[in-house]
């Protein structure tokens, strides 16, 4: 469960961060591989933040090593910062976005997906999502 406000009883487990790439109105998409954690769900690059980073930098490392995409930390923006409860822990998530101005080849790291696509918003809430990230596309784009 996502909250706007950080509750009462919050243990962050981790912190991570995620990332809305755009262009011409669809986000990158990833398919996380079977064996990972919430395996065959789609999701947006994201991961968790590495000491010593902060966290803009978090979100560009973490795009350009699951797309392949290079963004300098003046075109990564950011967004919110959320509170994630999951039954097993919880996490502080921050969302970041980048547009692109012409739709590029997204280039996976097998090891962590084994597909990606670009789609609209209204068309990625129609798939099997990683926990959350129906909440935080509803927040993000106002839907």
């Amino acid at each position: 469960m996502i909250y706007l406000e950080k509750p009462k009883d919050f243990n962050p487990k981790l912190e991570a961060v995620g990332c809305f790439v755009q262009c011409n109105g669809e986000i990158a998409l990833l398919l996380r591989q079977d064996h990972k954690p919430q395996g065959n769900t789609w999701g947006i690059p994201s991961g968790k933040v590495h000491e010593g980073e902060n966290l803009a930098q978090t979100a560009i490392r973490e795009t350009k090593e699951e797309t392949g995409f290079n963004f300098s930390e003046e075109e990564m923006k950011f967004f919110k910062t959320v509170w994630v409860r999951f039954p097993e822990y919880d996490f502080v998530y921050h969302i970041f976005y980048a547009d692109l101005d012409e739709k590029k080849e997204i280039r996976i790291n097998s090891k962590e997906h084994k597909d990606a696509k670009w789609a609209s918003p209204f068309d990625v809430l129609k798939l099997p999502l990683i926990g959350d990230l129906d909440g935080c596309i509803n927040l993000f784009f106002g839907i």
